[in-house]
């Protein structure tokens, strides 16, 4: 059986309230992270905030692959996920376990999905046979519960 015909195989459900809970778990502490990081070493603007520049300005960038690409190698999922029970898993090979670049495709469109409050994802998840965002339909990926 070749890759395409496997994925006809996959059924999912949304979860969507699952989802919902782990993306903003996910993001608040990215979030926080960012706004922590840039209040304690950045330095005054003229606009009253706070700018961070040259290499130091990598490390918000680097946290957020580590929260998200990383947690889902070494750990299966996202932290948001392991808090509600979802798994992303791949829809192309047997032992569904998401490659590197799956899971970074997956999160370099999570700003498309998180547009205007999320609606672009939950549109996309309600509206897609598998239930995917556009991120899990570019990955070829799928999110379970465990």
């Amino acid at each position: 059986m070749n890759k395409l015909n496997q994925s006809q195989e996959f059924k999912t459900q949304s979860n969507l309230g699952d989802r919902i809970v782990a993306g903003l778990v996910d993001y608040i502490i990215i979030f926080t992270f960012f706004f922590v990081y840039v209040y304690s070493f950045g330095e005054p603007n003229d606009e009253g905030g706070y700018t961070v520049n040259g290499l130091p300005a990598l490390v918000p960038v680097l946290f957020w692959g580590l929260m998200t690409v990383g947690f889902e190698q070494w750990l299966g999922a996202t932290l948001g996920n392991l808090l509600v029970g979802l798994k992303p898993t791949s829809i192309l090979d047997n032992d569904e376990k998401l490659t590197f670049a799956q899971s970074f495709k997956r999160h370099l469109l999570d700003p498309v999905d998180m547009f205007f409050f999320g609606l672009v994802g939950i549109v996309t998840i309600k509206n897609s046979e598998k239930n995917q965002r556009v991120g899990d339909i570019w990955a070829h990926t799928i999110v379970i519960k465990k």
